[in-house]
């Protein structure tokens, strides 16, 4: 995951200021063909770019509405895919359009034309790895994760078709999504097998005998090692 983060501090969201406990995840996308984040987040950092018209949602309320959600992912201005959050995780959002705004963190993946398998399958990775991370930081699993239009068959948020109008396009739904997840959580409980610890040989010396007389330790030398112990050797002390 390649998380950044870019809090949304001029939005009448985040001054709200309300706490919550996250007991979901809701994945919602954007609906709009534009799969830079720049247009959605805001001032540029370096790595965003430069949004040209001003209309990011770093504003009290973006387009005239009272929206924001906690992360989005889509392109930088390199190309590359990356998440930026936007709100503390457990802060109210308004994303859902209803009582999910109270119990689930809400995330935007930016739409492009919904034909392009390559970026389509960056940012599924990407949003894999979002929940994989928040569903353990806050004790989650991937039951508790549901796309907008789950939430609104379940009555707690507004009718939104999101996802499900672009994930089975790529042959995805929000059953893979979910079983994807669950994959990465349990990848992540892995044990990491320590390694075993070194432990430094040991070695005992055999002495023969001491000589005053070089002659005679090279007598007894040529003996030992006529017998056999070839590594055997003289040496001198004082």
């Amino acid at each position: 995951m390649n998380l950044h983060q870019l809090i949304l501090t001029n939005n009448d969201c985040y001054k709200a200021g309300k706490a919550i406990v996250p007991k979901g995840i809701m994945v919602h996308s954007t609906g709009a063909n534009n799969p830079n984040l720049k247009r959605y987040v805001g001032p540029d950092d370096g790595l965003l770019g430069i949004n040209q018209y001003g209309n990011h949602w770093n504003t009290a309320t973006p387009g005239g509405r009272q929206v924001c959600v906690h992360a989005f992912i889509g392109k930088l201005k390199d190309g590359t895919i990356a998440t930026y959050q936007t709100l503390p995780w457990n802060m109210r959002g308004w994303h859902g359009g209803g009582s999910s705004n109270n119990t689930h963190i809400g995330f935007e993946i930016c739409e492009d034309g919904l034909t392009d398998a390559s970026y389509f399958s960056a940012v599924y990775k990407e949003a894999v790895e979002l929940c994989v991370y928040l569903c353990k930081q806050y004790g989650l699993t991937e039951k508790n994760i549901i796309c907008h239009c789950e939430g609104y068959k379940q009555g707690i948020a507004s009718n939104h078709g999101d996802v499900m109008h672009w994930f089975p396009k790529h042959g995805k739904s929000m059953d893979t999504f979910r079983t994807d997840v669950k994959a990465g959580l349990a990848a992540a409980e892995v044990p990491v097998e320590p390694e075993a610890p070194t432990t430094s040989k040991k070695y005992y010396r055999v002495q023969l005998g001491a000589f005053s007389v070089k002659a005679n330790a090279d007598a007894m030398l040529t003996k030992v090692k006529a017998a056999g112990f070839t590594d055997a050797f003289v040496k001198y002390s004082e």
